[in-house]
């Protein structure tokens, strides 16, 4: 994201104060995530007093808003999950996690690599020969 302007200020103060404010997707996602809190918060507060005004028993309106709660909030985080968009992948000189087990057909020896710079690195050598990829080619 790029850095934005503040223009919360009085229309004659605007421009003495030109520092660009950072934001960024974290920030933004911090503060909905926050928002969503507060309003859960205040829709358990509001059955609370609800229930309680209603005649029902004190223990049971606490454990059911308590169970109410935990269960939207588990939701609210799961559904959150799947909104967030897929990190991209990085830059190709940085490694990369792989799972690829590899072995020497000529002295057994197996090798498990764990970081590559590709999906698919070039199978390494020994006895002076490539080592064949052992690993299945549905886990790649």
């Amino acid at each position: 994201m790029t850095d934005f302007e503040p223009t919360t200020d009085l229309p004659e103060r605007i421009d003495d104060d030109d520092r660009p404010v950072a934001s960024s997707a974290r920030s933004r996602d911090a503060a909905i995530q926050a928002r969503r809190k507060r309003i859960v918060q205040l829709l358990v507060v509001a059955a609370a007093i609800a229930l309680l005004i209603s005649g029902q028993p004190a223990l049971r309106v606490l454990v059911a808003l308590t169970l109410g709660y935990l269960i939207f909030t588990a939701g609210i985080a799961v559904l959150g999950a799947f909104a967030r968009p897929v990190p991209e992948a990085p830059p190709p000189g940085e490694l990369r996690r792989v799972k690829l087990t590899y072995r020497c057909d000529t002295c057994g020896a197996e090798l498990r690599m764990t970081l590559a710079n590709d999906r698919l690195p070039q199978a390494p050598r020994h006895c002076l020969d490539e080592m064949e990829l052992t690993t299945a080619t549905e886990d790649l």
